[in-house]
């Protein structure tokens, strides 16, 4: 899945689970949460595709195990803050980034053969097509189905997003108003 369907699909879960709870999204946690919902392709894609340190692109940080290792450490640091908020939304970026980049062949045909990259480093992730770095990857993207689908889901969660008051905008304005100021 690309960035911008993982944020969709990360949006729209946080804002389901703001609903379950009466609340609605507020700036810091979505900021967090998009944070979340990218993390895992941060750290794989740059380490596999143009480091070469990882085995693939859905390694290290796609891996519940280290899921299990980050998201109560995140959790933990959240609550020293007393924003355990912060520490979910999080945990509901990098878990449905997870859950978003399991192949919906996959779930139609009951072959858990895709999803290997989820055990990482006990069992080999799924062979991928070679990728020579991150702009490679961008440059030859094409629409298909698939990515029409996720356009689909983006334009769903900026609905979403705007019927939530657009949380995170005016954060965002403040912060960079004064990172200006400050810099005059």
């Amino acid at each position: 899945m690309w960035p911008w369907g993982h944020l969709a699909v990360a949006y729209l879960v946080y804002s389901m689970y703001q609903q379950r709870t009466d609340q609605r999204p507020r700036a810091l946690p979505v900021i967090v949460l998009a944070i979340g919902s990218q993390f895992p392709d941060l750290i794989d894609k740059p380490f596999a595709w143009s480091f070469d340190i990882l085995p693939g692109g859905r390694t290290l940080t796609h891996s519940v195990f280290f899921a299990l290792l980050l998201l109560p450490a995140v959790y933990l640091v959240a609550l020293r803050f007393k924003r355990s908020d912060i520490g979910t939304a999080f945990a509901i970026g990098h878990v449905s980034h997870l859950l978003a980049d399991i192949p919906p062949a996959t779930l139609l045909t009951a072959d858990g053969s895709a999803l290997t990259f989820l055990f990482w480093p006990f069992l080999e992730p799924p062979a991928y097509e070679s990728v020579d770095g991150i702009l490679a990857g961008f440059l030859r993207y094409s629409m298909g189905w698939y990515e029409w689908a996720q356009l689909g889901l983006v334009l769903g969660a900026l609905i979403v997003w705007y019927r939530d008051g657009t949380p995170g905008i005016g954060y965002m304005k403040r912060s960079v108003t004064h990172l200006a100021e400050k810099a005059v």
